[in-house]
């Protein structure tokens, strides 16, 4: 069972991390830029002549590692989910460089017994040379497993509620049935995106796309509509994953817009009209 004190006094070391070009462009590929050759705007994330990096870069930039793993933590970390994800942007990240992860665990809220229990951290990517402040990562764990861990009672965050009326504009967007392939490559290693047998012994009849991959499609979208192709205009995104994506499937992003640069959006996975992550929340300049 979690040690609530023991993971809110957690200590984390600084994480030090060089990437180059080809990190930045590999992941802009793993994010499906590139499906169109001829596509410009895409061309940015792509060639070493221009390269820009996609703001959402920084969500895989300087983590800690599987430190819920460690056995002092108490963490059912076998039994944890990827509930929530953000990113607050604050200047842009530069096409290759050394950044530094400063991480930190905000929050526990235990929903009780047999209920599991709400993990939430923040991670500030800072610019080694300049130390800048670059972004911040917002995200929540579900930990199934640990539910009655004695942490304070507390509320749960409220989630953005979306409009009650149809949405202002859907952009659609393929992904390719080896995505997971490629995005893997940006460091998430984990076998359920990518070996058929493992992935069935978590449940699913295939590899399943990484949350955060959906996560940057959804970026990508919000730089093609909300942002008018300019991606130094997203500040902020975030919202609720409710079901995985599968590699090969069409992410469809409906959007809201709120006034005052707010938008709201969702998306989901077109050939199964399954809402993949709800309640989201972006705001632009």
């Amino acid at each position: 069972m979690l040690d609530y004190q023991a993971v809110m006094n957690w200590s984390f070391d600084d994480v030090r991390q060089d990437y180059s070009a080809r990190d930045t462009i590999l992941y802009a590929l793993g994010l499906g830029y590139g499906h169109d050759p001829m596509n410009a705007d895409a061309l940015r994330f792509l060639l070493e002549d221009r390269l820009l990096a996609v703001p959402t870069f920084s969500v895989v930039l300087g983590g800690p590692g599987p430190w819920m793993a460690d056995p002092r933590t108490g963490i059912d970390w076998i039994r944890s989910l990827h509930g929530e994800q953000g990113l607050r942007i604050y200047k842009p990240l530069p096409a290759a460089g050394t950044v530094i992860g400063r991480n930190r665990v905000t929050n526990v809220i235990d929903k009780g017994p047999g209920k599991g229990a709400l993990l939430m951290m923040e991670r500030d990517i800072i610019d080694a040379g300049t130390g800048a402040l670059l972004a911040t990562r917002t995200s929540t764990s579900f930990l199934r497993g640990d539910g009655g861990c004695g942490a304070p009672a507390q509320t749960q965050p409220t989630p953005h509620a979306l409009p009650d009326r149809a949405p202002d504009l859907t952009h659609s967007m393929p992904t390719r049935p080896e995505a997971a392939l490629i995005y893997r490559l940006s460091g998430d290693w984990n076998p359920i995106h990518a070996d058929p047998a493992k992935a069935a012994k978590a449940g699913f009849d295939r590899p399943i796309l990484h949350g955060l991959c959906t996560f940057g499609m959804i970026g990508r979208a919000l730089i093609a509509t909300a942002c008018q192709h300019d991606p130094a205009r997203l500040r902020e995104m975030g919202g609720r994953f409710s079901a995985p994506c599968f590699p090969g499937e069409t992410i469809a992003l409906d959007l809201w817009d709120e006034g005052g640069g707010a938008f709201g959006f969702q998306a989901r996975a077109v050939e199964r009209d399954l809402v993949i992550f709800r309640n989201g929340l972006a705001r632009v300049d």
